[in-house]
């Protein structure tokens, strides 16, 4: 999940742009120019794309925790496992896959066994390892947080955009995911 930056440290980085760089053509990029601090405008992009997503996050989890009593890293977890083979992943698949550490993941599998949801279960080709299993319980709950997931989805992101501004989204966020 992404973090916004404090308001003092993007300051801070937006004073030390020169005036001259704050200037610069929009396709110049710090890879392509040697330049190693972005511009005013780039700064300004790259804001915005934090805000947007701090904004549609603190709404999808905001619905879930209330309507469906389960935080948004719980159902990112349950949506990873019920896609994985076997309904079943590695707890560093898992931490991979949800963009959260170990000790993280370890603590969240922890509740959401404890509540049935998951079960951790040995892999079989790795004595020592160990893996968070979706139960059908899991599965369950799955399908009806769903709703109101993919209803919150589709008010605060698809909506809000035309399907030539999503397929743009969909490039550009494929290219920054490389």
């Amino acid at each position: 999940m992404l973090r916004l930056c404090s308001r003092g440290a993007t300051s801070v980085a937006s004073s030390a742009v020169t005036d001259t760089a704050a200037h610069a053509p929009p396709a110049e990029t710090p890879a392509r120019t040697g330049r190693h601090s972005p511009t005013r405008e780039q700064l300004d992009s790259w804001r915005t794309f934090l805000r947007a997503h701090a904004t549609i996050t603190r709404a999808l989890e905001t619905e879930l925790v209330a309507e469906q009593k389960l935080s948004l890293a719980a159902y990112d977890v349950l949506v990873q496992l019920a896609e994985a083979p076997d309904r079943r992943l590695r707890m560093t698949e898992l931490a991979d896959a949800v963009l959260l550490s170990r000790s993280g993941v370890t603590r969240l599998v922890d509740r959401l066994e404890k509540s049935g949801l998951v079960a951790r279960c040995p892999v079989e080709s790795d004595g020592r390892g160990v893996a968070a299993e979706l139960t059908h319980a899991g599965l369950l709950r799955l399908r009806t947080a769903s709703r109101t997931h993919l209803n919150g989805i589709v008010r605060y992101f698809v909506e809000k955009l035309d399907g030539e501004q999503l397929g743009a989204l969909e490039r550009i966020s494929r290219r920054l995911a490389e």
